[in-house]
């Protein structure tokens, strides 16, 4: 075999370098398996044998622990393709086929790529060709057993590992909550203040409904959550902190809580970019769910219920008819149905007057089938007809229900109270270890016991800082259940619309309030808004609610008062008609009195003719025209219309008037006239009529 082999060997292949590629599946592999791995390291020696000096053999094992069904982060393998596509190797060195690759894809690749540069293969059966059609034609048929022995093998150890799952004996990795007992059996976890900590959230859940709030919750209680270490240095150990989101609903979709046996809730699939990334599977294309398999903290019909509001609260998905209460004053957000296509209507806020206007919008159309939007709806005018039906339907309840949120309060506050207080016992017991600890240690060993002092310093400043916290939130809570407060309570609970309309009550609670008592709201928006009310339970009512007029109409003047000031600016200035207007009790659209700049916007607004046009068309003239006539000057004029010798009509201020024209007369001088130093006299003729 070494002679056949050396007879495949030529100059030009000695001339080039000899690489060896080193490769085991697993960490675990390397550390226990290590008579492969010298196995393949000393196939350095069949190298040294086919004439390449033993310096000028590549070993490459930087793979190892690495799986080769992939060359994806095998940076050894990619090196080793780029120095056979260079035309660097003269030879290629693996133990087996498997070794360099269990794909076909990348093991085809290499062959072409040595074929083209003249590359050998070698493994422990002998030496091959790529560029001979035999040699790659035994090549070709390694690759593909090797690539079926994979799958053989993951065959075999997922058919082992779904046989157990499907007996409910396969063991998974336990969520915080819940332990293996010494049978192997899934218990609760032995520690109370675990058990509480998992069984609080799911009660805080069942009453708020949202994972966020859960969250608000216990961060506003300063309550701390634990969780377990999964791997890595203190694998096992239980850690205390605060509780996020993700983590909230992690625990709430976990079906372990509801005491049942789930495999395949998850499944890997390759990205854009060809990395393994987790994909959620369906409940109902789980292989294994073994219902009441073991003890949990809720049942399964509460984890179905819980599966469905947080489905719900996601908010945007099509078909769903609710969400939770958000932000925002909109009272049917999240509860509207578009009564033309069916769909759920979304919410748009506007400024206005410095106040955001909600507006109800259909736009499931323009989003999905770049439609148009079906309708848009003024949402005060609805917001204000729903609460004046839910205050008249729910009033004579109001007591009850005040009181039982009453109760809720104070329990809600005694289970607070009875978390904080195991967190105190849990941090004295650690202080007190810590003490223990130190008073074990050998005085001399400062290193040792300075470390330890410090620890049981830090757990004692820990105590004290839970210590102080526990006394403020004792306190606090308490004000909120002194007599005091316990009588507004009931005071406010008899008068349920003064409860309704207090401004201490947010938006956000009046959202979750009607959701309690309203399913969903149909809107039909035509010359009218017909309001569709569907309560729970089934029962319904429809309300017609007037379209808010738009603010042109607004802002129009009655016409009414637009005939009015006609008829003044025929004997009054714009001044005298907003006297008049006022004293009337005509205001404008904001409500504010008139002024005479408003009666002069009112009058060019709807083109009526002013006091000045209307005492024109009747003949009157100005001052300078009076004066040209009479043969005097303006001024001469102004003065005999102050003393009341000329008749004139004003049309704005004192200073603005038109004259009556003469009807006979004339200016009478004196000796001197106007040069002489006398004044005119002007002598009125007598009047014709």
């Amino acid at each position: 075999m070494l002679t056949d082999s050396a007879l495949k060997v030529g100059a030009d292949h000695l001339r080039r370098d000899a690489f060896l590629y080193v490769r085991q599946s697993s960490l675990r592999q390397v550390f226990e398996n290590t008579e492969s791995t010298k196995r393949q390291y000393a196939l350095r020696e069949r190298a040294v044998a086919l004439g390449w000096p033993i310096e000028r053999v590549h070993v490459i094992d930087s793979d190892l622990g690495l799986s080769g069904a992939q060359a994806r982060d095998r940076d050894g393998f990619q090196h080793l393709v780029t120095e056979v596509a260079l035309g660097h190797a003269g030879i290629v060195l693996g133990l087996e086929v498997s070794r360099l690759a269990r794909n076909n894809a990348d093991w085809h690749r290499l062959l072409e790529l040595a074929a083209m540069s003249r590359t050998l293969i070698l493994d422990e059966d002998g030496v091959y060709d790529p560029a001979s059609f035999n040699d790659r034609l035994l090549l070709g048929l390694k690759g593909t057993m090797s690539e079926a022995e994979l799958h053989i093998l993951k065959s075999r150890l997922q058919g082992g590992i779904l046989n157990k799952a499907r007996r409910g004996e396969l063991e998974l990795p336990l969520p915080v909550g819940l332990v293996y007992d010494g049978a192997g059996r899934v218990v609760l976890d032995p520690d109370r203040q675990v058990r509480d900590s998992v069984a609080m959230l799911f009660a805080v859940f069942r009453d708020l409904g949202s994972a966020s709030a859960v969250v608000r919750r216990l961060q506003i209680q300063e309550v701390m959550f634990p969780r377990r270490v999964r791997r890595g240095i203190g694998k096992g150990d239980l850690l205390w902190g605060t509780l996020d989101v993700s983590r909230a609903l992690q625990i709430l979709h976990n079906p372990r809580y509801a005491g049942a046996f789930a495999y395949g809730r998850t499944r890997i699939a390759f990205n854009a970019q060809l990395r393994p990334v987790q994909r959620e599977v369906k409940q109902q294309d789980w292989p294994v769910l073994i219902r009441d398999a073991h003890e949990g903290y809720i049942d399964w019909a509460e984890f179905e219920r819980n599966q469905h509001k947080l489905r719900q609260n996601l908010g945007f998905s099509a078909g769903e008819r609710g969400s939770m209460p958000r932000e925002g004053n909109a009272l049917l957000q999240g509860r509207l149905l578009c009564g033309k296509c069916g769909c759920r209507m979304r919410v748009h806020y506007e400024k206005l007057s410095g106040q955001l206007r909600p507006y109800y919008c259909c736009t499931e159309e323009a989003v999905r089938r770049a439609g148009k939007p079906c309708q848009r709806v003024h949402g005060l005018a609805v917001d204000e007809a729903v609460a004046a039906l839910l205050l008249q339907t729910v009033a004579p309840a109001a007591i009850e229900v005040a009181l039982a949120v009453q109760d809720e309060i104070a329990q809600r506050i005694e289970q607070a109270g009875v978390r904080r207080q195991a967190q105190l016992e849990r941090a004295s017991y650690e202080a007190e270890l810590a003490r223990r600890r130190y008073a074990k240690v050998d005085p001399d060993n400062r290193l040792v016991a300075d470390a330890l002092e410090a620890d049981w310093n830090q757990r004692l400043r820990e105590l004290d800082h839970l210590k102080r916290e526990h006394e403020r939130q004792q306190q606090d809570e308490q004000a909120q259940l002194d007599a005091p407060a316990r009588q507004r309570i009931t005071e406010l609970a008899r008068d349920f619309p003064r409860v309704w309309n207090d401004s201490r009550t947010s938006a956000l609670e009046r959202k979750r309030m009607l959701a309690m008592l309203i399913e969903d709201v149909t809107l039909v928006a035509g010359t009218s808004i017909a309001v569709h009310v569907r309560w729970r339970g089934g029962r319904t009512q429809s309300l017609c609610v007037d379209k808010p007029r738009p603010i042109a109409l607004i802002r129009k003047t009655p016409p009414d008062v637009v005939k009015l000031i006609d008829e003044l600016l025929g004997s009054s200035t714009d001044t005298q008609v907003a006297a008049r207007l006022n004293e009337l009790g005509h205001r404008n659209w904001r409500g504010e009195s008139f002024s005479q700049k408003k009666v002069i916007v009112v009058r060019v607004a709807y083109k009526l003719r002013s006091r000045f046009e209307r005492l024109r068309e009747r003949g009157m003239l100005t001052g300078d025209e009076m004066a040209q006539q009479l043969g005097v000057s303006t001024s001469t004029i102004h003065e005999l219309g102050r003393q009341g010798l000329l008749a004139r009509h004003l049309y704005g201020n004192n200073h603005r008037c038109l004259y009556e024209p003469p009807l006979g007369g004339q200016l009478i001088r004196g000796a001197g006239g106007r040069h002489g130093g006398r004044p005119a006299r002007f002598i009125a003729a007598p009047s014709t009529t």
